[in-house]
């Protein structure tokens, strides 16, 4: 019988340290009580958020967060797969999972290209004879560092747990004499080799150097009988088995070693009703490493100690955040978000061990590594989030970033923005000690190198802006090519304003003067004649016909329409205002954004979560709810993040929807910091925009030791509108604050309303700073 382990009291002092003091929870919950790593694997289900019908065969777009198990930043997430359609990008799953999808596929291993392992029961060597199977919904569970499922084709059930490096698979079988577990490669392939009865072990390369990854899967009961198989894809006309992408198959009974695409193994075993067989697994540079994680992190079989160890690790950094106030499900999404907010950067190694840098050279960490920033997408919140709460971690980071810099020639970066400077400015600005001038000279080669990862710089450059290419039929599809070229334009300036503010702390006056003039850029591709950013061609004139309610994946914009992509200005919020002829008419503008029907033709799978023609789903305007401020009417700030955070999280039938992909975080991250009730607008900048919180009370541990506290007096669904404000105990009266005013610790107290205080935070000597001044 499969005997779910729900989650553990409190036994140790390290746990009584970790608990929260502050407030009484509900029932005695903790923080890791509340959080749910489901959240996030569903799509929203109502018509009117999702805009758009995506054509047949295609799924709506959820947020590819992992239910599985893992730690925080952990290079090992193990987890379940159910779905077979492959991301192009690494989206922060290491293997697809979506919610409504009803068949179990496998079981990840914990490393992009590792094996997949399933267990099946009965004759599954031959098709049609299947070795995916159905599961219950209402035996699945998910609690940070553990997950469990029920597979009811199988009659079997399987729970996961993990360490830094290592995962544990507890597998409850029925009374048969036809057990098996497969370890699938899948399309990427590798090598995979039987060692003995206890034993698995083969290699995969992965990464832009191609390196072997090793791993090594150990059993605690030995296998009867072992074999090699391989799939083979569907020959055109034949239909693959449901829910997989794979045809025919080849079975080799008592072959111990196989390579190659969709190669695997597979072990049979004879079970008794109820039995339970482990698998713990590690991957490594080496065998030899891989080994030794399994030897140091998980040297016994004891799969109830690693499920509390897992448990109690992110317990610690969920305590950083205590709300009180608000309802169950809101707590819920909140912890579940701040889980999900710690899902990346990766560990690629801890201090002292040994891994393949990004020119293929093996070497020995001398701090704890950690893979790429996905800039574009948690380069506009999380990483504030993470300098916040573990600072020790972001400088890691930062040193890992700047160390792939010169492993490549270049910083990194991610999709058509250079994003990285927001990174290491914003640590700047908030007191992290770091190489700021080393950092310089890979940022400003960005910059400046043309042969560089900013595409169309030389252009950019010479012209002030990005042209595009028409694609033949325009009004084009959304996914026509293109460059991106106005979307472009706008996020080089961007970068470019923080390129001009890391230059002038750095004495740079040249510098600064180029960058800052490069920062008003955006304004070469604003068309005032209609009021919008537009494409240009070669020779400078505007792109016509254009729709602004047209999104497009490259062609002028990036994932946005028009309407989105306007607002993709965070460093120069008073200059956009200026440019669309004051505040009122920048205040109208936005009215009109946020109200005006999202009508598109063509089928944007990235845009969803809608609020007019708003996108919460995707990157590009999430800052534009918080543009009020910049207006002077914070009322309608309020009022809309309020509504953007019950509408847009949780609201399907499921209570898991995500209005779009998390993308490592950076979509949870959105919903953590305005939950608290503020966020950051421009990361590099150390302001913080207020938006209306959902709790009354909330504390953060900061990672500097210090407590920042906001109060939220009477507080709640109706009452969203700020009327007053204290700050560090004196009157506040800006609907923001920086950095300086809570790194030594802070109380913010806002006395909250039913109804709109006009007149508070509306002063334009109050709004946030900016680049421009006012007219």
């Amino acid at each position: 019988m499969f005997i779910f382990h729900g989650r553990y009291p409190a036994a140790t002092a390290l746990l009584i340290l970790l608990a929260p003091v502050a407030f009484s929870q509900t029932a005695g919950k903790r923080p890791v009580d509340y959080a749910n790593a489901l959240v996030g694997t569903a799509p929203l289900d109502n018509p009117k958020l999702i805009g758009n019908a995506p054509p047949a065969g295609e799924q709506l777009y959820s947020g590819f967060t992992s239910p599985g198990a893992a730690l925080p930043h952990s290079a090992t997430d193990i987890g379940p797969i159910n779905a077979n359609f492959p991301l192009s990008y690494q989206a922060g799953v290491p293997a697809p999972y979506y919610y409504p999808n009803p068949t179990m596929v496998g079981f990840s291993s914990g490393e992009r290209g590792g094996p997949i392992l399933m267990p099946v029961v009965g004759d599954w060597t031959v098709p049609p004879q299947r070795t995916v199977s159905f599961y219950d919904k209402a035996r699945e569970h998910a609690s940070p560092g553990y997950y469990s499922v029920f597979l009811d084709t199988f009659k079997t059930g399987v729970e996961l747990t993990a360490t830094t490096w290592t995962g544990l698979y507890r597998i409850t079988y029925p009374d048969s004499s036809q057990s098996h577990l497969l370890l699938d490669l899948g399309w990427a392939g590798g090598s995979i080799e039987v060692v003995g009865d206890h034993t698995i072990r083969g290699s995969f390369a992965r990464g832009r150097n191609h390196a072997n990854t090793y791993f090594v899967a150990q059993f605690s009961k030995p296998f009867s009988a072992f074999g090699t198989f391989r799939q083979f894809p569907p020959r055109n006309g034949e239909k693959g088995e449901e829910g997989s992408i794979l045809g025919s198959r080849e079975v080799v009974a008592g072959q111990a070693k196989i390579s190659g695409p969709f190669a695997g193994a597979y072990l049979d075993l004879t079970t008794t009703a109820g039995e339970q067989v482990l698998v713990k697994i590690a991957h490594g540079t080496s065998y030899e490493q891989a080994e030794q994680r399994l030897q140091s992190e998980d040297p016994g079989w004891d799969f109830d100690r690693v499920h509390r160890q897992a448990e109690d690790a992110w317990a610690a950094k969920l305590n950083q955040i205590e709300v009180e106030g608000g309802s169950e499900k809101e707590k819920m999404l909140f912890y579940s978000c701040l889980q999900h907010s710690f899902a990346s950067p990766r560990l690629v190694a801890q201090k002292g061990e040994p891994f393949v840098t990004r020119d293929g050279t093996v070497t020995t960490a001398t701090y704890d590594r950690y893979n790429e920033v996905p800039f574009w997408d948690t380069g506009r919140n999380q990483i504030v989030l993470l300098t916040l709460l573990e600072p020790k971690v972001k400088t890691d980071i930062l040193h890992s970033q700047l160390d792939m810099a010169r492993e490549s020639g270049y910083m990194g970066t991610s999709f058509h923005g250079d994003n990285a400077v927001f990174m290491y400015l914003g640590d700047w600005e908030r007191g992290l000690d770091f190489d700021w001038a080393g950092t310089y000279e890979y940022l400003r080669k960005n910059a400046t190198d043309p042969a560089g990862p900013r595409g169309y710089l030389a252009e950019y450059m010479k012209n002030g802006w990005i042209s595009d290419i028409i694609p033949p039929g325009n009004p084009s599809p959304p996914y026509a090519g293109g460059k991106a070229g106005a979307a472009t334009t706008l996020e080089y300036s961007w970068d470019d304003y923080a390129m001009a503010i890391y230059a002038k702390r750095l004495g740079k006056q040249a510098d600064y003067e180029m960058f800052l003039k490069r920062a008003q850029n955006y304004r070469n591709v604003f068309d005032s004649s209609i009021g919008f950013v537009r494409g240009k061609t070669e020779d400078g004139k505007w792109i016509a016909p254009f729709d602004p309610g047209e999104p497009y994946y490259n062609f002028m914009m990036k994932e946005a329409s028009g309407w989105s992509t306007l607002w993709l200005v965070p460093h120069d919020v008073q200059g956009l205002a200026n440019l669309l002829g004051g505040r009122e008419k920048f205040a109208a503008k936005l009215d009109e954004f946020f109200s005006t029907p999202y009508t598109a033709k063509g089928v944007c799978r990235d845009c969803t979560g809608l609020v007019g023609e708003y996108v919460q789903g995707n990157q590009p305007d999430q800052q534009a709810a918080y543009y009020y401020d910049w207006a002077g009417q914070p009322w309608k700030t309020q009022a809309l993040v309020r509504r953007i955070l019950r509408e847009m999280y949780g609201s399907d039938k499921t209570g898991y929807a995500f209005p779009g992909m998390d993308d490592q975080g950076s979509t949870s991250s959105w919903y953590v910091m305005s939950a608290m009730g503020f966020y950051t607008v421009d990361p590099s900048s150390p302001n913080y925009i207020l938006g209306s919180p959902l709790f009354t009370h909330t504390v953060m541990h900061m990672g500097n030791g210090k407590t920042f506290e906001m109060v939220a007096n009477h507080n709640s669904e109706k009452n969203i509108y700020i009327q007053s404000a204290t700050l560090n105990g004196k009157a506040w009266n800006k609907p923001w604050f920086s950095h300086s005013d809570i790194e030594a610790g802070g109380k913010l107290v806002l006395n909250m309303g039913p109804l709109p205080n006009k007149e508070w935070g509306s002063d334009p000597n109050a709004a946030p700073p900016s680049m421009s001044s006012s007219n």
